[in-house]
């Protein structure tokens, strides 16, 4: 479970970033449902925003 979770917090991350392997894609694509990415992906997207925030408020105080 911990293994898959990591495969996918991996897999997603190297996506978002743009950087994912062709074989990694392919074995992605042949999970049986979307989802798990999909809610990774929202999850990366919140974290990146809010670390940007965090940043930003840091900088500028």
């Amino acid at each position: 479970m911990l293994t898959n979770l990591f495969r996918l917090f991996m897999s997603t991350l190297a996506a978002f970033l743009g950087v994912q392997s062709e074989q990694n894609r392919q074995r992605d694509f042949q999970s049986s449902s979307p989802l798990p990415f999909i809610i990774m992906g929202i999850i990366l997207a919140i974290g990146l925003v809010l670390s940007l925030i965090f940043i930003v408020k840091l900088v500028l105080s």
